[in-house]
């Protein structure tokens, strides 16, 4: 398993290692141990997972405050997606600052989203499966959302019309949540 730093602090993409024969693959996902000899010591207590059923679908730009802030390990088992991860730690270098990388049942790449960024993505293929670890469990009182379309952040998402759910329709801007970061 590689653990492929980025330019964001605690930010990581993850490449595990597939071993194959005649029969198929075989590939170890996570391993806490792996990670822990790498410098990342999260212990995750939940596994989640989503399907989008259309290609140019957005789901994001999602986070949860603190005290119940989480870490995430993403990785996608089905279709592609464009991953986005912003910082929003007001404290960081790389603030209001975006990281975007594909992940794809094809890549099986994943990518490792500390505490303090918001995350989203943009579905590239139809029926499109994400699963992902947390280190704390879901409180629907501190999670956040933020517009896809913030001009502060400035993503470039590459679509016009966009599949959205109503949360991420009439999200607010970063600027109208800052406060409670």
């Amino acid at each position: 398993m590689q653990v492929l730093k980025t330019n964001f602090e605690g930010l990581y993409v993850i490449q595990p290692q597939q071993i194959g024969d005649n029969r198929g693959w075989f590939m170890e996902t996570y391993s806490l141990t792996t990670l822990q000899e790498k410098g990342i010591d999260t212990v995750f207590v939940q596994d989640n997972h989503s399907y989008s059923a259309q290609a140019g679908t957005i789901r994001g730009l999602h986070g949860q405050l603190e005290p119940f802030g989480q870490t995430r390990l993403f990785r996608v088992t089905r279709g592609t997606v464009i991953f986005y991860a912003v910082d929003v730690r007001k404290d960081s270098p790389t603030y209001k600052k975006w990281f975007c990388v594909e992940l794809s049942s094809g890549n099986k790449k994943e990518v490792y989203v500390p505490k303090g960024f918001l995350h989203g993505y943009k579905t590239v293929t139809e029926h499109v499966e994400m699963q992902y670890k947390v280190d704390v469990p879901y409180n629907p009182k501190y999670r956040f959302h933020v517009n896809w379309q913030d001009k502060e952040i400035g993503i470039n998402w590459g679509i016009d019309h966009p599949i959205l759910s109503e949360k991420d329709k009439t999200a607010p801007m970063l600027k109208d949540v800052e406060a409670s970061l």
